[in-house]
């Protein structure tokens, strides 16, 4: 198996709704999203997907957010805009995109996002097949 990431970087501020210790308030972070991709065949030039095609189709997804208040856009105009949730948000629309065949003509698999909020504290959205064996030690 072969695995590659990249991170992606974007400013924008956000409100956790119910939060009582200072989250409640509109604050930004400089997030930082990193997506694991990985097959267990190359492409023809040896690669598991071309960082290119990787960025522009992540830039679809959380370039919205670029400078946003992630409060108002969907689908968090409904659901708290915390990290664990935009991971999993990235991730979900991530498959969509990879079921569509738009990277690496479906030899290619989602292994995980990680959604940093700054240096020191990170949400993981994984695949549950993946989850299931990082917790067997596999």
């Amino acid at each position: 198996m072969f695995t590659v990431f990249k991170d992606f970087t974007f400013a924008a501020a956000h409100a956790v709704r119910g939060h009582t210790r200072g989250c409640q308030n509109l604050h930004g972070h400089n997030y930082r999203v990193r997506v694991f991709l990985s097959a267990f065949e190359l492409d023809e030039l040896g690669m598991v997907v071309d960082f290119t095609d990787l960025k522009a189709t992540v830039e679809e997804i959380a370039g919205p957010f670029d400078h946003a208040v992630i409060n108002d856009l969907p689908p968090f105009d409904t659901i708290n805009p915390t990290a664990e949730l935009l991971s999993r948000y990235v991730f979900e629309e991530m498959v969509k995109r990879l079921g569509e065949g738009k990277l690496g003509e479906g030899r290619v698999s989602l292994a995980r996002v990680e959604v940093w909020e700054n240096d020191s504290s990170c949400a993981i959205y994984e695949s549950p097949s993946t989850a299931a064996e990082s917790s067997r030690g596999i």
